[in-house]
């Protein structure tokens, strides 16, 4: 006679190639231990080589992950980007490679899964890398041009067993914001070209949100197998929307916008896909002395609380929107960063939201938090070494019943 089915809980890191390391995923088993949680190392896959954003299909029981990188035509060291698919162990989350689809368009950051419609979706962000062109005018004269990398939203079909069936949609993002500005990115010249950095899906399941922060706009799409533009949202110069976020319990959206150091909170209607910002507020407590770019947002699985990590400030915070007010409650200090790029980037909740999950790549940790369900508050549970932890996500497996 069969027993209650256990239920492993389990995290997949995705790790970026360091001096000594070599990129990859990681999978974690966590146990939990009165009030801290037991993170172990159980295994890893060395793809992709520059392991970013990761996501879950629980109906397939497959993860799918982003290369983030762009070809340089010169071998190995310079392979195209890619999306990779997983078949996932619902048993311990071991993975073993089901297929990879070469996605056009260079280092993608960012996924959203249709698993009803059995869709895929990446967010490529293209790079800040120019290619100068020389022409001569009408008039004679000899003048420089540049061309950008393009920022693209690549749209893949999944097979019956959650492999990469082929890509089926390719929106090819168009426009910059001011250039130059007044970010450091990229000498002033973060903002030349697109580059869509988020992809997330309404809770009706009609619409993808993309943020592109090279433009300062969130486009929305109606979503299938091609993507249909039905709205866009300029959030106003240097402002750079990166990461959105909805909550769960209503129909309201967080954004980061990465540039001007705010989260905004933008109220969505999902019957014609028009998005309208409510307010806005600093990520950071006061001057932090340096900049400061906000990265990832991630809602409560309860609702309310709404949680940011800070490049700069080298912080993990928490926020609460009620009525027109978006009030940051407390924040977490992490390991700090010789500059935003190279700073903590992804966190995640378990599913109930009892704890949370932080990869911490300036230290090589994968940090937990035990979340008070009443103020948010994050208190230490934990950690484990993950060398360049990039990307986390938690997940509960299926397992299989005990006999």
């Amino acid at each position: 006679m069969s027993t209650p089915t256990h239920q492993p809980l389990v995290a997949f890191v995705g790790s970026y190639t360091g001096d000594t390391t070599a990129g990859g995923i990681t999978v974690l088993s966590i146990e939990r231990d009165g009030a801290t949680l037991r993170l172990t190392p159980t295994s890893h896959v060395g793809k992709p080589t520059e392991a970013g954003y990761l996501i879950h299909d629980p109906e397939r029981g497959t993860l799918y992950a982003v290369d983030e990188r762009k070809t340089d035509g010169r071998g190995p060291a310079g392979a195209p980007a890619a999306v990779h698919a997983f078949a996932v162990d619902p048993t311990d989350g071991h993975l073993t490679v089901l297929n990879t689809v070469v996605t056009p368009g260079p280092f993608p950051t960012y996924l959203a899964l249709d698993g009803a419609r059995g869709l895929l979706v990446s967010a490529n962000h293209g790079g800040f890398d120019h290619v100068e062109k020389v022409t001569r005018t009408a008039d004679g004269t000899w003048v420089a041009g540049y061309d950008y990398d393009d920022s693209t939203v690549v749209v893949y079909r999944l097979g019956p067993d959650g492999s990469l069936a082929g890509i089926t949609d390719v929106q090819v993002m168009a426009g910059h914001g001011l250039d130059p500005n007044n970010s450091l990115q990229a000498g002033g010249h973060a903002q030349s070209a697109p580059h869509a950095h988020s992809a997330v899906i309404d809770p009706s399941g009609a619409f993808l949100l993309v943020g592109d922060k090279g433009t300062d706009r969130i486009r929305v799409y109606r979503l299938g197998d091609s993507l249909e533009l039905v709205h866009e949202l300029h959030t106003g110069d240097e402002t750079a929307p990166r990461h959105l976020a909805f909550d769960p319990t209503t129909a309201l959206l967080y954004a980061t916008y990465e540039l001007s150091s705010e989260l905004a909170v933008l109220e969505f209607d999902q019957a014609t896909g028009v998005l309208r910002e409510l307010t806005k507020s600093s990520t950071v407590a006061g001057p932090v002395g340096r900049t400061n770019e906000p990265a990832d947002v991630r809602v409560h699985p309860a609702g309310g609380l709404v949680y940011v990590n800070n490049r700069g400030e080298d912080s993990l915070a928490w926020f609460r929107h009620d009525g027109d007010v978006l009030r940051r409650l407390g924040a977490v200090e992490l390991a700090a960063s010789i500059h935003p790029g190279l700073a903590a980037r992804s966190f995640a909740f378990d599913p109930t939201g009892t704890f949370l999950l932080l990869a911490d790549r300036p230290a090589g940790l994968v940090r937990a938090y035990a979340v008070d369900p009443g103020t948010g508050a994050l208190h230490p549970a934990g950690q484990v070494e993950v060398p360049e932890a990039a990307f986390v996500t938690v997940i509960q497996l299926p397992g299989q019943a005990r006999r």
